[in-house]
């Protein structure tokens, strides 16, 4: 199988890494977050798919809870329905939710049922994490799998036990954060780094006309909202997270083994290095070349830098040059030319790197 087919490998320009991106893609402001919901119901109307109840005891209990709440009692009486079963439900709620929202839903089932297909779930209270009810959530369940079994064999596409439930939460309570009683505001960085967060400082400083923004840490950017003077917070917000700025990234390579998907960064630079596998030969070389003024100039001697790449496969054949700067990217070209299988491209790459002439971040996952 030929490397194009095998490997998805992509390349990210060096005007791609450069191109103005909003503050808002780039950061997220203090205080302005969702908030985790979890709870714990029961789905019924199965197909007989449900937990069996001497397996998941706890799936008996919450339905007899639940049948005394609605004036049924049931204590001490038997029964083994196999169309419900007890499931978690968890939910984000989202920064800045309003009582009466909806939200979405996720519902697994945690006993021995073997499919949520066509189940609904019954009035759930979602707690966050001090206890109190945000939100109730219920309905008809979306299940993200099917499930077929026989005498003699048994097929199962997806996860059949779990599902969605779009917009099946109802808000009740809000969450307390009076964002307009902030002063000042931090900005934090998704990929901290100097020069991003310098760039952000200049941006917010340069559309103000005054040093109302300060650099803390390469995270962090903190902004005074009072010496602005935009008349409320959330108008100073929606200002400084439309400004442009270029963001700067380290070099980075990132290999995924189970697929054989390598990403990188046009700035992933390799030292002369040379690497033999099997059959196949990797070099680079440098030969800088001294460049002299001409006669009775004024001028400096300067130092022109000369890389020479090649990769040899067997037989000395196949053979790939790339002159004029050694980037990971026209190795990894030359590589992919001769059809190098994944597996053995991404061995090369690790001992690039740990002959330390891999100059980025390697990142395997």
């Amino acid at each position: 199988m030929r490397l194009l087919a095998a490997l998805a490998l992509i390349l990210l320009p060096l005007s791609a890494l450069a191109a103005p991106i909003r503050i808002k893609d780039l950061a997220e402001f203090e205080g302005v977050r969702g908030n985790d919901l979890v709870g714990y119901g029961l789905v019924v109307g199965l197909n007989g798919t449900g937990d069996g109840i001497r397996n998941a005891p706890f799936t008996e209990e919450i339905m007899s809870n639940l049948l005394e709440r609605l004036g049924v009692n049931v204590t001490g009486e038997q029964f083994r329905p196999r169309n419900v079963a007890a499931v978690f439900v968890t939910a984000t709620l989202p920064a800045f939710a309003r009582a009466g929202s909806r939200i979405d839903i996720a519902v697994s089932a945690i006993g021995d049922a073997k499919s949520l297909l066509g189940g609904t779930l019954v009035m759930t209270p979602l707690n966050a994490a001090d206890g109190q009810i945000y939100a109730v959530a219920q309905g008809a369940i979306v299940a993200g799998g099917a499930s077929v079994e026989g005498d003699g064999a048994k097929v199962i596409q997806g996860v059949p036990t779990a599902g969605i439930i779009p917009l099946g939460a109802r808000v009740e309570r809000e969450v307390a954060f009076e964002l307009g009683s902030l002063s000042s505001v931090r900005i934090a960085l998704r990929s901290p780094d100097f020069t991003t967060a310098g760039r952000i400082e200049e941006a917010i400083n340069g559309d103000f006309g005054r040093p109302v923004a300060r650099m803390t840490d390469p995270g962090t950017v903190a902004v005074d909202i009072a010496a602005t003077g935009v008349r409320s917070t959330a108008h100073a917000l929606g200002r400084i997270e439309n400004l442009l700025v270029e963001p700067v990234q380290r070099a980075r390579v990132v290999v995924d083994q189970r697929s054989g998907t390598i990403v990188m960064g046009q700035d992933v630079r390799i030292s002369r290095v040379a690497v033999s596998q099997g059959g196949l030969t990797l070099r680079v070389e440098e030969a800088p070349v001294a460049v002299q003024p001409n006669p009775f100039s004024e001028g400096d001697t300067i130092v022109v830098p000369r890389t020479r790449a090649a990769i040899e496969g067997d037989g000395g054949s196949g053979l790939a040059e790339v002159a004029a700067g050694a980037s990971l990217s026209e190795v990894v070209a030359g590589l992919n030319a001769l059809g190098v299988p994944p597996r053995d491209m991404i061995d090369i790459l690790k001992s690039i790197h740990a002959a330390g002439a891999l100059h980025a971040e390697f990142i395997v996952q």
